[in-house]
């Protein structure tokens, strides 16, 4: 078997490929935050966790930190036993992170195994007598991407020592740097003065070593005699209370440097034997790191729950944004559906059309005699007046067609103002400026879907005209007045219309559905003017709902990542893996 393919390492991997497509692309509350999080999730995976996970022998990486001027390349300098990290009095002094260790694990770090973000750099040596102060090359704001590797005898076999940025630094990348190599590392050793063991900015990175269970050693640097005895129990409790209550502290007296500006090698004559302890016992090597990744899967873990939280607020303002969406088009929906029977399409020129093709005033004076009066009138309109039964029949269409259209761009523009009540909506807005109003073709989309309505219900007609007898009389009447006939019961009611109107709308429906009733009998009229709504209904959703999917879709463009559930899962597998590898004594 591959072992770089153990079960532990697929879950990683699996996790790893979610994290980096995580979908936070919506501008809500702390989503920066959390993009950063799920960044630095993906970097600890790639910096620490993969190559350890992968290999538990592997060199050791410890990282020294400490905040601005606490004197890290002083003491690793004093480490190594030569000028190795530039030293002085101008910050920032450490630009580029150098990686010193033991000649023979060259091959361990000239590859990208760990902190592969890193253009690897063969350093060199400092020369003997340069001093402190100009040991390392000109630094560059351009080598902080760089990690310049230099092979020293006086490093144990298997320990590498970073030394690494400011913290605190004044610079943005400087301090990115540092995080990310203190991420990076097996064990720390963390430099603080007497003055500044208590700055906030140290605690919080302390606090994330806790967190991970790293194994730390801290230096309490540039004590003044005689301080040591008022520093150290306040240090070691404040290191109790925040979950380090074993890292050894070690303490450098305030000293001189010598004319290289280095200290004496009795200086750190204990934290070096502390680092070669480590190094030097396989078995202890195993055990930090060991723990340090059992810690910082843990520590993964945790930052996935926070970043599956994220995820769910993300797809929670997207399933309210379409739901927002669906309500507007849905409401249009319902317009057309209230024009289409109260009346409102029999209005004017739609009505003053009717009127003169029924003539409703000789029919409410005679409607006892209707039947036989109204097959001849039919005659009459067939062989007299055909261009009233095409006005009526357009007219219908140019109202149908023009509420359609209305409803289309207000649905259409609700839309868009649900959108700017929000950050996330704006930005969605703002990637997608056209569907501020309906769509291009949406006036003529609607004119098509009229004529198709119109054709339906002349389909619905002949279907319905079984009989001899039935045929016979649609045929006698002409198919274009029974289906505009039709049209006329589907859209009549009174309730849009006032005065006068009502009695000569309701009228002419009477009419159009009496004729109706001879035609083809009652129950059958009601049933076609049932399906004939029902048709239209489908019709105007179809067209509504492929004008909403235009700015659904570019919601669901925040969908696109991996789902809350998913992160959870893997990460509950990745920790299974890890535990029951660690239970059987095998290599995770």
């Amino acid at each position: 078997m591959d072992e770089s393919r153990t079960p532990a390492i697929v879950s990683l991997e699996r996790l790893r490929a979610s994290l980096a497509d995580v979908g936070l692309g919506l501008p809500l509350d702390a989503a920066q935050q959390h993009r950063d999080e799920a960044a630095a999730a993906v970097r600890q995976i790639d910096d620490y966790i993969r190559p350890r996970l992968a290999d538990l022998d592997a060199p050791l990486l410890a990282v020294v930190g400490g905040s601005t001027g606490s004197g890290k390349s002083t003491i690793v300098n004093a480490l190594v036993g030569t000028p190795t990290s530039r030293a002085g009095v101008i910050r920032p002094t450490t630009r580029q992170p150098i990686l010193v260790h033991s000649p023979a694990d060259a091959g361990w770090f000239a590859s990208d195994r760990i902190l592969p973000g890193l253009a690897r750099v063969r350093g060199q040596v400092t020369a003997a007598g340069t001093p402190a102060s100009s040991a390392g090359d000109a630094p560059a704001a351009s080598r902080i991407n760089e990690l310049m590797l230099l092979g020293i005898d006086r490093v144990p076999p298997f320990l590498a020592i970073v030394d690494a940025p400011d913290i605190d630094s004044v610079a943005d990348d400087n301090r990115a740097l540092a995080s990310q190599l203190l991420a990076a590392a097996d064990l720390w050793l963390f430099v603080t003065t007497a003055n500044r063991y208590a700055d906030a900015v140290p605690w919080r990175l302390l606090d994330n070593a806790a967190a991970r269970s790293i194994t730390v050693g801290v230096i309490l640097n540039r004590v003044p005699p005689g301080a040591a005895a008022d520093v150290l129990p306040d240090l070691r409790g404040m290191l109790d209370q925040r979950g380090l209550p074993g890292a050894p502290v070690f303490v450098i007296d305030e000293q001189p440097l010598d004319d290289l500006g280095m200290l004496p090698p009795t200086a750190v004559e204990a934290p070096r034997a502390w680092l070669e302890s480590i190094a030097g016992d396989r078995a202890e090597r195993a055990r930090v790191a060991a723990r340090t990744l059992r810690g910082a899967v843990d520590d993964l873990d945790r930052r996935v729950q926070v970043i599956a939280d994220a995820r769910r607020q993300q797809l929670d303002w997207v399933e309210s944004a379409v739901a927002a969406v669906a309500h507007e088009y849905e409401l249009a929906v319902e317009a057309v559906d209230d024009a289409t029977k109260d009346g409102a399409l029999l209005r004017g020129e739609v009505l003053a059309r009717w009127q003169d093709f029924v003539g409703t005033s000789d029919v409410f004076r005679r409607l006892e005699g209707w039947v036989s009066r109204a097959r001849d009138q039919a005659t009459a309109w067939l062989r007299g007046r055909p261009q009233s039964v095409v006005e009526v029949e357009t007219q219908i269409e140019r109202g149908l067609h023009a509420v359609i259209v209305d409803q289309g761009g207000s649905a259409a523009g609700a839309a868009w103002a649900s959108l700017q009540r929000s950050a996330a909506g704006r930005s969605i807005a703002q990637q997608h400026p056209g569907l501020r109003s309906e769509s291009a073709g949406f006036a003529e989309a609607s004119a098509t879907l009229v004529r198709d309505w119109q054709g339906a219900l002349m389909r619905l007609v002949q279907q319905n005209a079984g009989s001899k007898r039935v045929r016979a009389r649609v045929l006698s009447l002409g198919l274009n007045v029974v289906t505009v006939a039709l049209m006329v019961v589907v859209f009549a009611s009174t309730g849009g219309l006032t005065g006068g109107e009502v009695a000569i709308a309701g009228g002419s429906a009477v009419v159009g559905q009496k004729l109706l009733e001879t035609i083809f009998g009652e129950d059958a009229v009601r049933r076609l003017a049932l399906e004939a709504r029902r048709d239209l209904q489908q019709r105007v959703r179809a067209l509504f709902d492929g004008e909403a999917a235009r700015v659904t879709a570019a919601l669901e463009e925040a969908r696109m990542g991996a789902s809350p559930e998913v992160l959870r899962r893997e990460s509950e597998a990745l920790l299974h893996d890890v535990e029951r590898a660690a239970a059987s004594g095998d290599r995770p």
